[in-house]
C-alpha cells in the first residue's frame, strides 16, 4: 500500500512536470513540442533516449550560467511530439531546421547527446549554413567493427520485457525504486560502482535523469524508434562535416559510444575530441570540467583535427609534463583530446 500510494504521488508530480514550461510549434513536420530558457546566443540542445524537452532543459542548465539561450525540443515520438512515418535522423534534423525557422533563428549551436547525436550530425551535414558550432556529448554513432562482428541487439525476451516496462510507468518506478543498480547499468549507461563512490551532487544529478524519465508511457514511442535506428546506424559523411565539433565520451560508457566518438572526430575535417578512462555515459565526475570546456569551445570556436596518430600519440603521454602543455586535460582519468 505504502509503495502504490508513494508512486501515485510521485507519477502525479511527473506528469504535472511534463505538462507545463513547453509551447507546440506547428511545422510542415508536424507539431514539434520545445521550450526555452536564457538569453544570448541561441542553443538547440537535442535530448538523447528516455528524454524530452525537459532533459533537454536539464543538459543545458550549465550553458545558462554562461550567457547562453538554451532552446529544448521534444524529438520524434516524445512527450507532445509525435511520430511519424519517417522518423530517421535525416527527417528529424529536418524537422530541427523548421524549428529554428519558426523561432527566426538564423543559425545557432546545436548541442546533440547520447540518441540525439545522429540527428544532430545530420542538421549539420545537411543544413550547415544553419549550424555555428556542433557539440556531441556521449553520442550514438556509426563505429567500424570487424567483419565478423554484428551489433548487440537485445534479445527476444528483453524486447518484450522492455515494451511492457514502457507501457506502465508503475512497472518502470518499480524499477527505479527496487533494482537501483540495474537501471543505473540499464538505462544510464553506467557503472554502478562510479555512483557508489560518487559524491552527493553526482548522485543527485543521475537520480534525477532517471526520475525525469517518468512518465515513461509518454516516451515510449520515441524509445522504441530509438531502439530500432540507433543499433543499425551508418556511416555518415563525416568529411563534410566542416562545422567546427566537439565530441565527448567515456571508455567505460556501457552504451559503447567512446570508439565511433573517436572514429568520428578522426574523419572530420575541423572536430576536438575530449575522452575520460571513466565516468560512463553519465560522465560521472566530470560534469564540471565538461561545461568548462564546453563553455570555453563554443567561445574560442577553434577545434584542432582529430587523427588517430595524435590520439594515439597522446595516449603514451598522457601523464608526462608535456601531455599538458599539448592539451590534455588535467585529470588524470582523461583520455587524449586533439
Amino acid at each position: 500500500m505504502t509503495s502504490r500510494l508513494s508512486y501515485r504521488s510521485e507519477i502525479r508530480r511527473a506528469r504535472a512536470r511534463v505538462a507545463t514550461g513547453s509551447r507546440m510549434l506547428e511545422t510542415a513536420f508536424g507539431p514539434i513540442e520545445y521550450a526555452e530558457a536564457g538569453e544570448g546566443p541561441p542553443v538547440l540542445v537535442i535530448h538523447g533516449a528516455g528524454g524530452g524537452f525537459d532533459q533537454g532543459l536539464d543538459i543545458g542548465e550549465g550553458l545558462l550560467q554562461h550567457g547562453f539561450r538554451v532552446i529544448a525540443i521534444s524529438r520524434f515520438g516524445y512527450l507532445r511530439t509525435p511520430l511519424p512515418k519517417d522518423a530517421s535522423p535525416a527527417a528529424q534534423a529536418d524537422a530541427h531546421v523548421a524549428v529554428l525557422d519558426a523561432l527566426e533563428i538564423p543559425r545557432c549551436v546545436v548541442f546533440g547527446v547520447s540518441a540525439g547525436g545522429p540527428s544532430a550530425m545530420q542538421l549539420a551535414i545537411r543544413h550547415p549554413d544553419r549550424v555555428t558550432s556542433l557539440i556531441l556529448m556521449v553520442p550514438a554513432v556509426y563505429a567500424p567493427r570487424p567483419d565478423a562482428e554484428t551489433p548487440k541487439r537485445m534479445s527476444a525476451l528483453g524486447s518484450v520485457v522492455m515494451k511492457m516496462t514502457l507501457r506502465s510507468d508503475f512497472l518502470f518506478w518499480l524499477a527505479l525504486r527496487f533494482a537501483p543498480q540495474a537501471t543505473t547499468r540499464m538505462i544510464l549507461g553506467t557503472p554502478p560502482e562510479l555512483l557508489t563512490h560518487a559524491d552527493f551532487t553526482e548522485r543527485a544529478r543521475a537520480k534525477r535523469v532517471l526520475d525525469h524519465i517518468l512518465p515513461v508511457s509518454s516516451r515510449r514511442l520515441g524509445l522504441l524508434n530509438d531502439g530500432a535506428v540507433v543499433p543499425s546506424l551508418p556511416r555518415f559523411e563525416l568529411e563534410r562535416l566542416e562545422t567546427p565539433t566537439l565530441i565527448i565520451s567515456a571508455r567505460d560508457d556501457l552504451y559503447q559510444t567512446f570508439v565511433g566518438s573517436r572514429y568520428s572526430a578522426e574523419h572530420m575535417p575541423n572536430a576536438r575530441f575530449i575522452g575520460y578512462r571513466t565516468g560512463g555515459h553519465m560522465l560521472v565526475g566530470h560534469e564540471q570540467n565538461t561545461t568548462k570546456e564546453i563553455v570555453a569551445f563554443l567561445r574560442s570556436r577553434k577545434p584542432q583535427r582529430a587523427s588517430a596518430a595524435g590520439v594515439n600519440a597522446t595516449v603514451t603521454a598522457q601523464r608526462s609534463q608535456s601531455a599538458s602543455a599539448c592539451g590534455v586535460l588535467s585529470d588524470p582519468s582523461s583520455l587524449p583530446i586533439d
